[in-house]
């Protein structure tokens, strides 16, 4: 299987290799991301201090918002029929769907590496050992690798691409604002502080911030409560929970269409 896992996703890098569009949307958009909270919202929000806040959030809104490249990527693969031709040869049905994931997280570690650099760039630093900020980036992987299995669920669900281009948007956009990526989630009203105090994504940006040793503005609340106090462990744990439901709920799904 892991031979095989290889073989498509190097099948799917060559894809992005030669339809360069693909990576640039990866590249491009975390960017816009990046200048347009820092500069635009950053001033009335803490400003430097902010900024050095900001980017955890924006680490794991793109590698969230990076699961429609899976989403997609098998959508197409189905209307296109590539999904009956690999069906077709001998190699491990996990194989198609490990090959797309792992191919995906190459991706993310690109896009990562990229807002990174643009985070220097805009003031950010990371202020812990290098330990901490090696797990900071394993977390934040770890949550990529589960959302792409999300991204793959959902593409082997929809129809065409049209509509699994959509499909993803539709939960990352609230899945994304309703939590701490971008501002002290104490400050939404009840009932969506209690999500965004759950929220993976939360969870995430929160770890990295912990681990990076980026601290929040002054005007920011802190965060109180289980989940804030013990970040890196239930960010980990999401992302775990993501693997263990969407894997098996893919790897199903994929066996019911490519059986067609």
């Amino acid at each position: 299987m892991f031979r095989d896992s290889a073989i498509v996703a190097y099948r799917n890098l060559l894809t992005i290799l030669r339809v360069p569009t693909l990576l640039v949307t990866a590249t491009v958009q975390p960017l816009m991301f990046v200048f347009l909270f820092a500069y635009i919202f950053g001033a009335s929000l803490g400003g430097g201090q902010y900024r050095e806040f900001l980017l955890a959030g924006i680490f794991a809104q793109t590698v969230a918002f990076n699961a429609a490249f899976t989403t997609v990527g098998l959508a197409g693969d189905l209307q296109k029929g590539i999904i009956d031709r690999m069906r077709t040869l001998p190699m491990s049905r996990m194989a198609v769907l490990m090959g797309r994931t792992l191919s995906d997280l190459v991706v993310n570690v690109l896009s990562v590496a990229v807002m990174a650099g643009c985070g220097y760039v805009v003031g950010w630093r990371i202020n812990g050992g290098i330990a901490d900020a090696a797990l900071a980036f394993g977390v934040i992987l770890l949550f990529a690798f589960a959302m792409s299995w999300v991204g793959a669920l959902t593409g082997l669900l929809s129809p065409n691409v049209e509509v699994a281009q959509s499909a993803g948007l539709i939960w990352l956009f609230p899945l994304s604002f309703v939590s701490s990526a971008f501002i002290s989630a104490e400050t939404l009203p009840g009932p969506l502080r209690t999500i965004a105090a759950w929220n993976p994504i939360t969870a995430v940006a929160a770890a990295g911030r912990k681990l990076f040793e980026n601290g929040a503005p002054p005007s920011f609340t802190p965060a109180t409560g289980w989940a804030a106090e013990h970040c890196v462990e239930y960010a980990i744990m999401c992302s775990v929970a993501i693997l263990l439901v969407a894997a098996p709920l893919a790897l199903l799904r994929y066996r019911k269409v490519a059986s067609h």
